[in-house]
């Protein structure tokens, strides 16, 4: 797989700040929550049967758009093997604060969450998680 000079500029921004953020939490100097932090979202989705097309086509949009923002890192859409209309995305941005106050309220959202309430089962779960570790295959050294 080839990358794009820029996303692996990403990946390893994240990876550092993500380093940065794991040796403050080592030297007792973290733990508290910092504005400026990467952050990863985990999103579980639960739509209705025979709804998934619609939910993905609904769904594709965002994540285009999502990796052309300056923040983000990147997203990972999983499907459960065993339900086919349960879905769970995986969000890395480099910085909480511009998460929050800025990307979650971009007009190329408000389609999804406007449609999305009519192909749920179940609400969403929403888990914020803060990164301590990076790891990728394809920044490893041959024979490591």
């Amino acid at each position: 797989m080839k990358l794009k000079r820029r996303e692996v500029l990403r990946s390893m921004m994240f990876a550092g700040a993500a380093a940065a953020t794991f040796d403050a939490e080592a030297a007792g100097t973290g733990g508290s929550a910092r504005k400026h932090e990467p952050i990863a979202v985990v999103v579980t989705i639960q739509v209705k049967q025979g709804r998934e097309r619609e939910f993905l086509e609904l769904l594709r949009p965002v994540l285009d758009a999502m990796r052309h923002e300056g923040t983000f890192v990147n997203a990972v859409l999983h499907r459960d093997p065993e339900d086919p209309s349960r879905f769970m995305i995986y969000e890395t941005w480099a910085d909480r604060t511009d998460l929050v106050d800025v990307q979650v309220h971009r007009d190329y959202r408000r389609a999804y969450m406007d449609g999305l309430s009519d192909l749920l089962h179940s609400p969403r779960d929403i888990q914020v998680w803060q990164p301590v570790r990076s790891d990728f295959a394809f920044f490893a050294p041959k024979g490591t």
